[in-house]
């Protein structure tokens, strides 16, 4: 591959901006002259940065008290309907504030505050600075809050240069560097943000029509409009109106690109909350060991593959552990007019098998280090004819390689009674049997243990050993199936007369 160019995904050729954060599917190309500026609140940030500023400020003794009055307020206000007119005349009014303190202090409280603002980035934010950087741009912090308070913030998360309100500083009579209360230059929203974007850029040398620009605020417009590659990222009402109206991208970066948010609530809350067991009358549930599935962080969930209703058993045992689901579809599926955009509101992965796994691991690689819990299913799909009744599971490499790469935990889980809801044979799940429910039994196992990352063979079979030590007993007794337990392992598009179960796989 050319080192210009980095491909994440065989499902679309798409600009950056239209498929950041995970699941990205996109192809980044390096062009001179270029640059990438971020907003910080809300935008980089999951809400705002004042708490862990003021937390900071009172802990090297700035600030007398921890919590401002009317704070937890103006906190809630902006977390849900973003920047306001009165908030930005608050933070205006903060270089005052800091009128006489020492600036060696302030920058001690930088530093604290940089430690809980990092904890605060949103998932995909590293990786959307990182293409960039890739594509060799340079990535440029725009905020209105001060210079002095982000910098080190800003140095953590590799950016090349700041664009931030400057306090003015000068020295008292012992020599010491103390703020003024003033600024040096103009206060760095709206509009001004535009101006000291502009200077910033001019002095770069630097292309704004072919520069990158994200925010949240409406106030941000103007920088918005003055770069040829906007985006609005967790945008305010306002300016997600601004945005539609101009097609512009509209990001999350708490979440895979394509999918879309309101209120911080998805696609898959949505699904979470109508799809209790008693959505599906015609199985029941049996769901245990969900105590193994980590509550946050990174993780692989693996199962066997039995059903088109594995996905709904999955579904549920994720949820039930307190997580959202990622999972990865073959690009037919996205390629679907209506089931296609269903995938992609869920941040499914899209896997051209034609072109090969390998771009589809990276876009996995990048959900698992933003912290997404990904659920695979290595055998690929549900086996057919006697392969469907054989007690050894054979898997492919995907969630090894995963593991190797990535670090985290590959968790178990044996499915079970799936096939007696939905045979692969039928068009349409069994919903007839509300009144004898076959059971479906889902077990989630411990870690898997023996992981190397050196022998992707072998930690694929130990995967698959997992997986079968989750299953019933039957499971791992070699029998001959009847001529009519071969024929619903057949697709329901395929003539059953014209083929030999026992010899599919």
């Amino acid at each position: 591959m050319d080192s210009r160019t980095r491909s994440f995904s065989n499902c679309d050729r798409l600009e950056i901006l239209e498929t950041v954060g995970g699941g990205i599917c996109a192809i980044v190309q390096e062009m001179p002259a270029q640059a990438a500026f971020f907003d910080l609140d809300r935008t980089l940030l999951s809400g705002s940065s004042a708490p862990a500023i003021n937390e900071a400020m009172f802990e090297v003794g700035l600030t007398s008290r921890l919590d401002l009055p009317g704070q937890g307020f103006m906190l809630g206000a902006y977390k849900l309907f973003g920047e306001t007119v009165p908030s930005m005349l608050l933070a205006r009014a903060a270089a005052w504030t800091a009128r006489g303190k020492q600036v060696g202090q302030v920058r001690q409280a930088a530093e604290l505050a940089a430690d809980r603002m990092e904890r605060d980035v949103l998932p995909y934010a590293r990786s959307l600075i990182g293409l960039h950087k890739d594509a060799g741009r340079q990535v440029v912090l725009a905020t209105t809050t001060p210079e002095v308070l982000v910098s080190p913030l800003a140095e953590r998360l590799g950016f090349d240069g700041v664009v931030a309100t400057r306090w003015a500083v000068a020295p008292d009579r012992h020599g010491v560097d103390r703020f003024t209360g003033g600024l040096d230059g103009g206060f760095v929203w709206s509009i001004g943000k535009l101006l000291a974007v502009r200077r910033w850029a001019a002095a770069s040398s630097l292309d704004m029509s072919q520069s990158w620009a994200y925010s949240d605020s409406i106030y941000d417009l103007p920088l918005l409009e003055a770069v040829g590659h906007p985006a609005a990222v967790n945008p305010d009402l306002r300016l997600l109106a601004a945005a539609s109206l101009r097609r512009w991208p509209v990001l999350h970066l708490d979440a895979p690109a394509g999918v879309p948010k309101a209120l911080g609530v998805e696609p898959l809350d949505l699904v979470k909350l109508l799809s209790p067991r008693t959505a599906f009358p015609y199985a029941r549930f049996d769901i245990s060991g969900l105590e193994n599935i980590p509550h946050e962080g990174p993780a692989i969930v693996v199962a066997n593959h039995r059903s088109y209703f594995d996905v709904v058993a999955l579904g549920r045992a994720v949820f039930e552990a307190g997580r959202r689901p990622r999972g990865m579809a073959k690009k037919e599926l996205f390629d679907a007019p209506v089931i296609g955009t269903l995938f992609r509101a869920a941040g499914a992965i899209c896997v051209d098998r034609d072109a090969g796994a390998g771009q589809a691991l990276e876009e996995a690689e990048q959900a698992l280090r933003a912290g997404e819990l990904l659920v695979l299913t290595p055998q690929g799909t549900i086996p057919r004819g006697a392969a469907f009744f054989d007690p050894a599971l054979k898997g492919k490499t995907g969630a090894a390689r995963l593991a190797a790469a990535v670090g985290a935990p590959v968790i178990p889980l044996g499915l079970w009674g799936t096939e007696d809801v939905w045979p692969r044979s039928s068009r349409l799940p069994h919903v007839t049997q509300v009144l004898h429910p076959p059971v479906v039994t889902v077990r989630a196992g411990p870690p898997v243990e023996g992981l190397t990352g050196e022998d992707i063979a072998s930690d694929t079979e130990k995967i698959m050993a997992a997986i079968s030590r989750q299953l019933p007993p039957e499971a791992s007794i070699p029998r001959i199936p009847s001529a009519e337990e071969l024929a619903r392992t057949i697709p329901a598009n395929v003539d059953p007369a014209g083929v030999d179960p026992a010899s599919m796989e």
